[in-house]
């Protein structure tokens, strides 16, 4: 088969409403995650400097604060962020139910 086919709503939720999307899809280079954040829900944060992955968020619905090397980046329904590999980056959900895309993949061949 050329493709792989997953319904996110069948993935169990890591750590709450987030939903890693990699392995049932059969990913090799491409992270795929599905984030569905409760009201005031905020996420751990991170970096991807150790293993290089560069990481886009689209925000499908609701309003958040994305918290990039300390500066704070309002997102609402429909934007989309890209946040280098080696930059802080931590999630901070609005006053709403969100449902975020979370999509990221290395820039080694």
């Amino acid at each position: 088969m050329s493709y792989t086919k997953v319904d996110s709503r069948d993935v169990d939720p890591i750590g709450g409403g987030l939903r890693f999307l990699r392995d049932p899809l059969d990913c090799e280079k491409l992270g795929v995650s599905v984030l569905d954040a409760d009201p005031g829900w905020t996420g751990k944060e991170h970096d991807h400097a150790e293993d290089g992955q560069e990481e886009v968020y689209v925000l499908l619905e609701g309003e958040a604060t994305v918290t990039v090397e300390g500066e704070d980046v309002e997102l609402s329904a429909r934007e989309a962020l890209r946040i280098p590999a080696d930059a802080t980056r931590q999630i901070c959900n609005g006053d709403t139910e969100s449902t975020f895309v979370l999509v990221g993949a290395s820039g080694d061949e």
